[in-house]
């Protein structure tokens, strides 16, 4: 054991009485010994040998040894001394649990002799362990209903160790509520509890905590506590309440279902089920609310159920109950105020009435067309509508009263350019945002006959070849009328009128509802060119209006007229031609001329020739110009030659498919002593037949060669006059004679020789006229001293190039069935500067393939004054300075223009001339100017004799 110095004086008193006890132990053979509990390692216990009686020397030769049935290991000897001391911790309470009593028995043997000792070594108890509770929290229910003085066990404390240190003592923390009551059983236990002093109230205090100290009775003393968990246990005294007796909502209209309105708390001061409420709508609710709310029974919130229309219902007035789940169960009541907010939930409606329609496009400004009215369910602002039209043109809103409007005519109408108006009434109220509604309203306007069928051209150009069949079909006129209905019912008929001695309906009819045109009979271009009329096209409104256009048919010229041969001047009937030719005449000598005419014209008029080969294989010595008709000699004849020959021209025309007529020559070849005769002789037997042509004609001619002849006076007049003018440069010289001459047969010839000017006197020189010279005997002597100055002239000028515009003058100009030639070439004046040109001669026959072709400009008429050279393919070269092409065509007319250039020692001496054909020009221009049948008679009687003398 261990003392402290506190301690030794009172260990001191106990020792004496131990030493005594040892020692009467040892007198019995048994030692006892005692020890305190938790005594250290090392503490000694008693000396056992020297108590036992042994020497320590002979403690280890007689094997001295301790041993313990219990724990041999707590207590241990020391051989060197014999004490016997603590080995290891002892524990009272392990070794003897609660007993009062506690020793450890211990054998001590030795060995030579062997003796056994008995040794027991009493463990005393200290206070080592404080009083201990079965549970660390003890947890009390109480209802708050208990009456005070109500008793409620506790478990006391447990102490291990035995006699004072294991009395306890309890002492309870302060409460006003509880107090410790402590009872001694009989057993000399003590009961403790817990008396309630005062009731309790779990909805002021619903638990209490308390704490419980034992204390033991050794020194020092030891504690243990206990906490005390009480627990009110509630009791349904007490009802639901709500924090206000009524409640007042504002919700918007049409919200949408399951929208909350308001989420009621009601609270209930008890707990568990009494303190668990459910809600709901008190019995004396209306069945509207239940219709429009629910509520949710245990977290009270109120939604929306059906639709809100503030329109119909716009405040509710709910009761709501509180119920918890006690035993009997408690209510509260509380008061729920549903104001409904309008919204603009509502379009404006528009209502239309009183509609006059259709309106006609003539209708008066300020003309009502209907009436409007609107309304709108909504409040306020909500429920202000304004009215809007779309589009503003040509009607207008004007407001009459109140959400009503008066649609009234505001402009002019043309159905014409719009027929009918799709108006959009808007309504629009003043709420944000605004709502609005559309109407819409079809205003048709109503026709009046204000417009006249129109056409799309004032004139219209058609085309049709002749010999087109009866009826058919040559054009459709088409005639709109902007007006509706029967306003736009279009009639078409003709403008009638007289066409020469016949009716127009004669020649054309229209189909009164299609507008197309008829030919109603074959058309002859030769007999009608033109055939120009008016179509009128009428409505069926009331006044009808109707407008007219105008018509030009051109007939297409066919090539239906075979070429046919003119009457020979001397010998032969029918086709036949006899010619007598000396044998002494040389190359290229003109024995006889094929004359051949087409009614056709243009192409289908144009006349080319061919000599047949003989049967024989013999060469014949003679040709015959493609477009002349001239039969003249290819060599000098000579003796082998056969006396006669018939030569066979072919006359073919340039339609397709072309025709043809063929004429017979007999040409007899004689001594050049006989060929006078003979002649003679041809000549009276041809007396008879050209005289019955010219007693015919004669007027005719004698009119042609007085109007020739004015004609040329006039021209020489005008001429003199612009020649005595002071010259200009480049003008011809003052005072230069010149002369034109008529022909017998309506040409105009100007000088026999190559070269003559025809000026005017002031300006440029001109270029509006022609020269030719026919085969007639000189003029005045005074020709040959003007063509030897103008000679001497020009061998000092430069050629230049021929001025492009230069245009012929429409006097001038062949007909459609003339041929026409010029041998010589007269001379023109050109432009400024331009210079003195030699001018292509016109002529019937181009024998050379590489001839060009001079045309009116594009677009040209008939009546076309310009024309332009254009090479052909075989001769695609242009002119050099100076020159001029060999030969060119007319487009549109038979006539070939060409230039002949023939050497100065040739003894081909033929005159030139024009002949013209039908001379439709200036029949159409003459039919204008006189309207006279008889001088159209004449014209074709003119036509007649020119072509019989050429």
């Amino acid at each position: 054991m261990v003392f402290t110095p506190d301690d030794r004086l009172g260990k001191q008193c106990l020792l004496l009485p131990l030493l005594l006890l040892a020692a009467w132990k040892v007198g019995s053979g048994q030692l006892h010994y005692s020890v305190s509990e938790e005594a250290k390692h090392g503490t000694f216990v008693g000396r056992i040998a020297q108590d036992l009686g042994l020497e320590l020397a002979e403690l280890v030769p007689r094997l001295f040894r301790v041993a313990s049935k219990d724990r041999g290991d707590l207590l241990e000897v020391n051989l060197q001394n014999g004490i016997l001391f603590v080995n290891s911790r002892i524990d009272r309470e392990e070794l003897c649990g609660r007993s009062a009593e506690c020793s450890i028995h211990l054998e001590v043997i030795v060995d030579r002799p062997l003796q056994v000792f008995h040794v027991d070594v009493e463990v005393r108890d200290i206070n080592d362990n404080p009083p201990v509770f079965p549970v660390e929290e003890q947890r009390v229910l109480i209802y708050e209903s208990r009456l005070p003085d109500s008793l409620f066990p506790l478990e006391g404390a447990s102490d291990a160790d035995v006699g004072s240190n294991s009395i306890l003592t309890y002492k309870l923390s302060f409460s006003e509520y509880f107090g410790l009551d402590v009872k001694i059983n009989s057993d000399d236990n003590k009961q403790i509890g817990l008396i309630l002093r005062k009731s309790l109230d779990r909805e002021d205090a619903p638990a209490h905590n308390l704490f419980l100290t034992a204390t033991d009775g050794g020194k020092p003393e030891l504690t243990g506590t206990v906490q005390l968990l009480v627990t009110v246990l509630d009791v349904n005294d007490n009802a639901p309440t709500f924090e206000q007796s009524e409640y007042e909502v504002r919700i918007f209209e049409n919200s949408d279902n399951g929208t909350t309105v308001i989420r009621l708390n009601a609270s209930d001061r008890d707990e568990g089920a009494n303190g668990a409420i459910s809600y709901s709508f008190n019995s004396l609710v209306p069945t509207m609310v239940v219709d429009q709310f629910s509520i949710d029974p245990n977290t009270g919130e109120i939604v929306i159920r059906g639709n809100l229309d503030f329109e119909q219902v716009n405040l509710y007035k709910i009761r709501i109950d509180a119920t918890d789940k006690g035993h009997p169960p408690m209510a509260g009541h509380c008061t729920v105020l549903v104001r409904v907010l309008d919204k603009n939930d509502n379009v404006p409606e528009i209502a239309l009435t009183s509609l006059s329609l259709p309106v006609r496009e003539d209708a008066q400004f300020g003309t009502v067309i209907a009436l409007i009215s609107v309304n709108d369910l909504d409040s306020g602002a909500n429920g202000q509508v304004t009215c809007s039209l779309t589009p503003h043109f040509p009607f207008k809103l004007v407001s009459t009263f109140k959400n009503y409007y008066s649609l009234v005519l505001d402009s002019a109408l043309d159905r014409e350019s719009v027929s009918a108006y799709d108006l959009v009434v808007t309504a629009r109220d003043g709420g944000s945002p605004s709502l609005w509604a559309t109407a819409s309203l079809s205003v048709e306007v109503a026709d009046v006959n204000d417009n006249a069928p129109a056409f799309e051209q004032p004139e219209y150009t058609v085309f049709v070849k002749e010999n087109n069949p009866p009826g058919c079909h040559i054009f459709t006129v088409s005639a709109r009328d902007a007006d509706a209905q029967e306003n736009a019912l279009v009639s078409y008929s003709l403008v009638e009128r007289r066409v020469g001695d016949r009716a127009l309906s004669s020649y054309v009819s229209v189909h009164a509802e299609s507008g197309k045109v008829y030919a109603l009979q074959p058309l002859d271009h030769e007999e009608l060119e033109l055939l120009q009329f008016q179509v009128s096209a009428r409505d069926a409104g009331m006044p009808p209006l109707g407008s007219n256009v105008t018509l030009q048919v051109f007939v297409l010229d066919e090539n239906d007229n075979a070429p046919a041969l003119l009457a020979p001047r001397v010998g032969g009937t029918g086709g036949t031609v006899s010619e007598l030719v000396p044998r002494s005449v040389g190359a290229g000598h003109v024995v006889a001329k094929v004359r051949a005419v087409d009614a056709d014209s243009g192409y289908n008029a144009w006349l080319s020739y061919e000599l047949q080969p003989a049967a024989s294989s013999a060469r014949i010595p003679f040709r015959v110009g493609l477009y002349t008709g001239e039969i003249s000699t290819t060599r000098v004849l000579d003796e082998v030659d056969s006396p006669r020959h018939r030569l066979l021209v072919l006359v073919k025309d340039h339609g397709e498919p072309a025709l043809t007529v063929t004429a017979t020559v007999l040409v007899s070849l004689v001594e050049s002593g006989q060929a006078p005769k003979v002649s003679s002789r041809a000549s009276v037997s041809a007396t008879g037949p050209e005289a019955a042509l010219v007693d015919v004609n004669v007027y005719l001619i004698i009119a042609i060669c007085a109007v020739s002849s004015l004609l040329v006076l006039t021209l020489l007049l005008y001429t003199a006059l612009r020649c005595s003018a002071p010259p200009t440069e480049g003008a011809c010289a003052v005072g230069k004679p010149t002369l034109v001459c008529s022909s017998a047969v309506g040409s105009w010839s100007y000088s026999q020789q190559k070269r003559q000017r025809a000026c005017s006197g002031e300006g440029p020189p001109k270029m509006d006229l022609m020269a030719f010279s026919p085969s007639l005997s000189p003029c005045p002597a005074v020709m040959g001293r003007t063509e030897n100055q103008d000679l001497n002239e020009d061998h000092d000028a430069k050629p230049r190039q021929p001025n492009p515009d230069w245009r012929y003058s429409a006097s001038l100009r062949a007909g459609m069935h003339s041929s026409v030639h010029l041998e010589e070439a007269g001379i023109l004046r050109a432009g400024p500067g331009g210079p003195d040109q030699q001018w292509p001669t016109v002529s019937s026959a181009t024998p050379e393939p590489e001839a060009g072709e001079v045309s009116p400009p594009v677009g040209a008429g008939v009546n076309s004054n310009s024309w332009t050279f254009k090479y052909g393919p075989g001769n695609p070269k242009q002119s050099g300075p100076g020159e001029l092409p060999d030969k060119f065509i007319i487009p549109g007319s038979p006539a070939i223009i060409s230039i002949r250039q023939e050497p100065t020692n040739s003894q081909i001496d033929k005159s030139d001339f024009i002949t013209f054909g039908k001379k439709e020009e200036t029949k159409k221009k003459k039919k204008k100017k006189k309207g006279n049948k008889t001088q159209e008679k004449k014209e074709k009687g003119n036509s007649t004799t020119d072509n019989s003398d050429q």
